[in-house]
């Protein structure tokens, strides 16, 4: 009996997929789920895997499942180099058939099969998996309640002016890309023409010394997601030195929060305890 009272483990698992990426999908079910559990998408980074981000002891989902009882949802890019496809229109188009459909797919799975509370899916990643988090904002925000990224750029910023899959644009990573709030707000709102729904919460994490995907990609975040929300720039109010020593907490509006972490660099480590706040967990 004691082995078996602590028998979950991450599942690979088959999904309904129409969408052209075939990006496999691992579940956590922890061994104490609550009735219509939460679900939480973890989007891992470059250079990994959902298994491989599971794996990592700095990410904290597992954890976090294991004592509130949500399930986890551990996607694997398919692509070489293991980034996610932030750079094609299929993927930056709702219903395109790139990766933000596949793991859009996967979420209605969770919903469907694993009896996950359609009103409470929460997206987080981290640098490619945090660029993927504010792609997934914009292209399915009816599916996504909430979003807590690490250390991406606005959405749609890595676009690729050859319609290549999952390219690097050195322009985006290194901050150059900028535009006007509006500019930006049109970039979200072209991902889902038409779309005038509700959009989910966004928590935006960066550190001053990222030295992969510079700083100013967080302001330029910003100002995407305050158009999109009809927020001015200047934020209502200001928590220095908060989730922590060094970090500084801009709230903007109730569904837009920016976090800035001085020294710090890429990516900010996950913080279990701010994001699960932020998501309501």
């Amino acid at each position: 009996m004691a082995s078996s009272a602590l028998a979950a483990t991450l599942t690979r698992v088959d999904y309904p997929n129409n969408a052209t990426s075939k990006a496999p999908m691992h579940i956590y079910v922890p061994d104490k789920v609550v009735p219509n559990p939460p679900l939480v998408v973890v989007i891992h980074s470059c250079q990994s895997s959902g298994e491989q981000y599971f794996r990592n002891n700095k990410i904290p989902w597992k954890q976090g499942s294991d004592k509130k009882g949500y399930i986890t949802i551990w996607p694997s890019s398919p692509n070489s180099g293991g980034c996610w496809d932030v750079s094609s229109k299929r993927s930056l188009t709702n219903g395109g058939g790139g990766d933000s459909q596949a793991i859009a797919n996967m979420i209605l799975h969770g919903i469907n099969k694993y009896g996950g509370d359609k009103e409470r899916v929460y997206v987080t990643g981290g640098s490619s998996g945090g660029m993927m988090s504010n792609v997934l904002a914009s292209t399915y925000p009816y599916l996504i309640k909430a979003v807590s990224l690490y250390s991406g750029v606005p959405a749609g910023c890595f676009v690729s002016s050859s319609g290549g899959v999952a390219q690097w644009n050195n322009s985006c990573s290194g901050g150059q890309s900028r535009a006007t709030p509006e500019a930006w707000g049109n970039v979200v709102r072209n991902m889902y023409p038409g779309y005038n729904g509700p959009r989910p919460k966004m928590q935006i994490w960066h550190g001053s010394a990222d030295g992969t995907l510079a700083p100013q990609n967080y302001q330029e975040t910003i100002k995407q997601w305050t158009n999109v929300f009809g927020y001015t720039q200047t934020p209502v109010s200001t928590l220095k030195n908060y989730p922590e020593r060094n970090y500084q907490t801009d709230n903007y509006g109730p569904l837009l929060q920016g976090i800035y972490g001085t020294g710090v660099g890429h990516s900010v480590p996950s913080n279990l305890t701010a994001s699960e706040e932020w998501f309501g967990l």
